[in-house]
């Protein structure tokens, strides 16, 4: 009976929490992010103030709901990658897979790239989730948390898709950059034509 309540509650849980990611959306999208306050989208949701910051910290939060579903899923990309796969090559496929797939008309992506309050909030939020990623490196590699290979390696991967979204091919965007990352500046055409 308990298991049964616990599931319910969870699943209630992520309702709400999912009523006012939608109900943000909607009305920042709409509206824009400035013109928008939290209690609005309280309302919208059908729950009041606090309970909007049970389940989200900020105004900027309710932006970003996927913050602990990403961090969660670049930590297992290391961890949980094929048995003979490197951590560089399954950080590759991870980002090709989950961060070239967003169009740039995204009404999201839109909404975060036209307001500087988001812009600065998906940096701290990449700046964290380089931290685990970085701790999650050093584990599978056995080098020091604060190694600069480890730092370095984290760093990078999560500014591929950032570069990579300019391309018109962002997929094989992505799939350069981590060559460049895997082989160096000499195995780039620029480097070769510099030898001649």
């Amino acid at each position: 009976m308990a298991e049964t309540t616990t599931g319910r509650r969870e699943r209630k849980k992520a309702q709400t929490r999912q009523a006012l990611a939608d109900a943000a959306t909607r009305l920042f999208t709409e509206r824009g992010f400035d013109n928008v306050g939290v209690r609005e989208v309280a309302e919208a949701a059908d729950v009041s103030l606090s309970t909007l910051f049970k389940h989200f910290p900020s105004k900027e939060a309710l932006v970003f709901d996927l913050d602990a579903d990403i961090e969660s899923s670049l930590v297992a990309a290391v961890r949980d990658r094929a048995p003979g796969q490197s951590v560089l090559h399954a950080l590759r496929d991870h980002l090709e897979r989950t961060r070239t797939a967003v169009p740039t008309d995204d009404p999201t992506f839109v909404l975060v790239e036209s307001t500087p309050a988001l812009r600065d909030y998906a940096r701290r939020m990449w700046s964290r989730h380089e931290k685990a990623l970085a701790a999650a490196l050093a584990e599978a590699t056995g080098l020091a948390p604060d190694d600069l290979a480890v730092t370095g390696l984290a760093r990078f991967a999560l500014e591929t898709p950032g570069l990579a979204r300019a391309s018109d091919d962002p997929a094989r965007a992505v799939r350069d950059l981590f060559a460049l990352l895997e082989q160096g500046w000499a195995a780039t055409p620029l480097a070769r034509e510099e030898d001649r």
